[in-house]
């Protein structure tokens, strides 16, 4: 469920804009009724339609979010704040000057974040984010640890990269296809394979615990 929860925002961009590509007319109808006070200009093209739609549905999504979770007063993680801030800049961008390339941004953006913090906190502040984030699920070895929050900062920075090139090297429907089923998937895989890694390090702790 917290999955399904985390990638709401990015599912309702791509259903959005699948929905307003197929149905341009319609999209530019409804995106100049409700976002042409938003736009640079007040007109909302056919063809930047789908985009600037499936933008602003995921800004509201994110906002969605944060306000279930404190309605509920549950802890909001600091990475949603930090997408919120992201997803507002550059989506709120995107809208204002009709541009899809800054939302092509974004992702980049949140990805060199999350790897600036990891790579960068055991330094600044003698803190590694990954064991603080998982050490409640796992017991590894300190140099474990180090290898883990490493492997982390390595992924989002290549992630970052790969999210420019398919943005700039690729039309505009490839690039949302990507950011959906192929991030997810490289996703997967990298976890597949640490948790392979891992293995016998938990092997090794439920030995010593007997």
């Amino acid at each position: 469920m917290k999955l399904l929860f985390d990638l709401f925002p990015v599912i309702l961009f791509f259903l959005v804009f699948k929905i307003a590509g197929a149905n341009p007319e319609a999209a530019q109808n409804f995106g100049s009724a409700y976002l042409s006070g938003l736009v640079s200009g007040g007109e909302v093209s056919l063809t930047q339609a789908p985009i600037l739609l499936a933008t602003a549905v995921t800004i509201l999504a994110t906002i969605a979010q944060i306000t279930l979770l404190l309605v509920r007063r549950q802890r909001v993680d600091n990475m949603l704040w930090v997408s919120l801030v992201i997803i507002v800049f550059f989506g709120g961008a995107t809208i204002y000057f009709h541009d899809e390339q800054f939302i092509k941004l974004k992702p980049t953006v949140l990805y060199w974040f999350f790897a600036i913090a990891l790579l960068v906190s055991p330094f600044l502040f003698k803190k590694n984010l990954i064991k603080s984030m998982m050490s409640q699920q796992l017991e590894l070895p300190d140099p474990v640890w180090i290898q883990l929050n490493y492997a982390w900062g390595g992924f989002f920075s290549l992630m970052g990269l790969l999210n420019l090139y398919i943005a700039f090297n690729y039309p505009l429907e490839f690039w949302v296809n990507f950011k959906l089923f192929g991030f997810i998937g490289l996703m997967i895989v990298f976890v597949v394979i640490q948790s392979i890694y891992l293995s016998r390090y938990i092997k090794e702790t439920e030995q010593e615990s007997e």
